[in-house]
Order: structure tokens, then sequence, then C-alpha cells
């Protein structure tokens, strides 16, 4: 006699687990755990048995909806728990170990190597370019064209620069799946050649000594806000990149040593980084401590303390003193103390340590924070004294 739903739901563990038959072979076993629908049938041979489905998230019509696709596959000659595990399979393949699945493990795995700002963009990448259009698909089956497609449709928008950021990030995240089983290739590499080279971008600086005495000027006349003059009064005494100066905190500030000690989690090589400062910059902190000391940012934002101040502050303040971007950008002053200070003829391990630019090798880069810290407060002092003679500043 069929099953009914009031004869499911009545059904009560025992003892022992037991069966209650329906029709064609489809069966309900109980037990202490639950209720399931089951369905014993020979494949090649051999008695076997389909998990149908657990009741009540599967009711009684269901389950035997389920068995006439079952014995539909039997009559073809598929073994129907084969084919519900390959689907399964499938589906798993397409959850786990899709593209997005894939580059969000690795992003996940990697992220606390770089600076949250790089981490940010990164992932913002990955979003607005990648995963509408592959993140769904098993990253194994992903083909070259169709990430040259993606990669088009950055370049078309003018781009092209952030096409080969993607492509480059694409890349690492087909070589992780490599790495984890989940790939046999990096279809990414096939696409070689297949962008248009970028142009070379240098940051907007001003290396001219009469120029720079020009500028130095302008900032020591802006009258705009107290913390967005003594940033901009600071950045080419410190030429940290601009990320690094407006999160500066107040505890990081030893006015004792005279040095700016940045943790490693801020910075773009994620080492331990010290800026000696030179007097003029101790002045200037000096200064403006009465006035944001109290909390924990160097240089808060205008609209609360509790954030530092925003990216564009700086390069908007450049601005409004005349200089456009194509002259000077915030982290144009690296560029001005790099190029002038190798001029000047001091070492250049020196000032590379002192830029904090990436140190090949990976042990002695967690290790070199303090490495040449007696030269580069010398040279760092010299460039202040170097800066007041262009500006004529007291």
């Amino acid at each position: 006699m069929p099953l009914t739903d009031t004869a499911i739901r009545n059904a009560k563990p025992k003892d022992r687990p037991y069966k209650l038959s329906d029709q064609n072979g489809l069966y309900l076993l109980v037990n202490q755990a639950g209720k399931y629908f089951r369905y014993d049938y020979r494949f090649a041979g051999k008695r076997k048995t389909l998990a149908i489905g657990v009741y009540p998230t599967v009711k009684l019509k269901e389950a035997r909806e389920k068995l006439d696709d079952a014995r539909k596959l039997l009559s073809n000659g598929v073994d129907p728990a084969e084919f519900k595990k390959e689907v399964k399979n499938k589906l798993l393949e397409q959850t786990e170990n899709s593209f997005k699945a894939v580059a969000l493990e690795w992003f996940t795995k990697n992220k606390h190597v770089w600076t949250e700002g790089h981490s940010r963009t990164i992932i913002r990448r990955l979003e607005l370019n990648i995963f509408p259009w592959l993140g769904g698909q098993p990253v194994s089956s992903i083909t070259a064209p169709e990430i040259l497609t993606a990669l088009r449709r950055i370049e078309n928008r003018g781009a092209v620069e952030t096409a080969h950021r993607v492509h480059q990030i694409c890349g690492q995240v087909f070589r992780y799946a490599i790495a984890t089983g989940r790939a046999d290739r990096d279809p990414s590499a096939d696409l070689r050649g297949a962008l248009p080279p970028t142009k070379s971008k240098r940051m907007a600086t001003i290396i001219d000594p009469k120029k720079i005495g020009e500028l130095l000027r302008a900032i020591d006349g802006y009258e705009g806000q107290l913390v967005t003059k003594c940033a901009l009064r600071l950045a080419p005494l410190v030429f940290v990149r601009p990320g690094e100066l407006r999160h500066a905190e107040w505890q990081e500030i030893n006015f004792d040593q005279a040095e700016w000690k940045i943790p490693g989690e801020k910075m773009k090589m994620r080492t331990t980084h010290i800026v000696p400062l030179a007097h003029q910059a101790v002045s200037i902190l000096r200064e403006i401590e009465p006035l944001t000391g109290q909390g924990r940012y160097v240089f808060p934002s205008l609209r609360s303390a509790a954030r530092p101040m925003s990216n564009n502050t700086v390069n908007a303040a450049l601005r409004r003193m005349g200089y456009s971007k194509d002259e000077i950008c915030g982290h144009g002053f690296r560029s001005m103390a790099s190029t002038i200070l190798h001029e000047q003829g001091w070492p250049s391990d020196v000032i590379e340590r002192q830029l904090a630019h990436a140190e090949k090798n990976t042990v002695k880069r967690a290790y070199n924070h303090a490495e040449y810290l007696p030269e580069r407060r010398k040279m760092m002092q010299a460039w202040a004294e170097y800066l007041d003679s262009l500006g004529n500043i007291s």
C-alpha cells in the first residue's frame, strides 16, 4: 500500500531503524536521526541504494518525482547514484572551484602581506572587471580568449595600465589554482603581447632648485587649514609615500630620538620603516601637536578626527596653490628627493633604504629597517637644510 503524507508525518522512531514501503521500490527509512527516502535497485549485477532526500525537506510528491527520474536513467543504462555524484561534483566545481572562489581564497591568504590600500585595489579590480564575467566559471575551464575579452573591456575604456594590472592578478590566481590542484595551467600566460604596452609614466615632480624654492615658499604661504599646511610642509622633509604620511599616528613619533617609526602593516613592503626627523620636521610636528596631539592621527580628516586625512587633500592643496597635476603631486616629493640626493653624491644604498624601496632578499628585508640609520640621520638633516636654503625659510 502506497505511503501517505499523514503516515510519514506520524511515523515515530523505534529502538531499531525500520522501513515504510511506498511504490516502485521507493521507501522511507526511519531511525533516531530522522526520516530518509531511499530507493534500492540493481545495476551491473550489484545491489545499490540511492539517497533521494530527507523528510520533510523533501516531501513525498517530490520523492516520487525523483524516483521516476532515477528509473528513467536506469532504463537508459545509467547508474542513478553515479549520475547524482557526477552532478554534485559539477556543482562543487562551479562553487568551490570557480574562479571567484579560488580568487577569494588566494586573496584571503595573501592580503596580510599587502597594505590595506593595496588590498582594496586588488579586490576592487577583480569585483569590477573579472568576477561578473568569469567569476562563476570553473577555474580549470577558463581559456585565454575569455580572459582577453574581459581585459579588452578595460582597455576599451582607456584604462590600459589597469588592464595590465588585472592581467597580472589573474595570473597570480591561476598559479594559486595550479598549486592547490584545481587547474593544470595558467591560460593568462598565453596573452603576453596581446595588450598594447603602457606608456611609461613618472610621478610629476620638480627638480629644478629655483622652482623647488618657489614651491616651498608657496607652501609656507598656504592659507588653508593648518593640518593641511603642516602636511604639505612635512612631505618634502620626510618624502614618504602619500598614504604613509596621511596615516601617521602620534604613537609612532618619538621626539626624544627624533624619529618616526612606521609599522610594517602600513608599508608597501610590509616591513617596519624608520624616518629620522630633522630639526625642521620636529618643529612642524611640535607646531601641530597642540591641535591634533590628543587624537590618533597626526593629520586627521577635517570631518572626523577618527579618520586620517583624505588621500586627495595634499594634491588638492597643491592645485589650489596653482600647481597642475603635471607639475607636482604628493608622490612627487619622493622623486624630488631621490633625484637631488643622488646628484649630491649621497650613497645610493642609503637613499634607497630611506625611500623604503623593495629589498629582494626577503630575509634581509625583515631586519633592515635600522640599516644605515646613522648615515640616514645625517642625510635627512642635510636635506632639510638644503631645502631651507632653497626656500629661504627661517
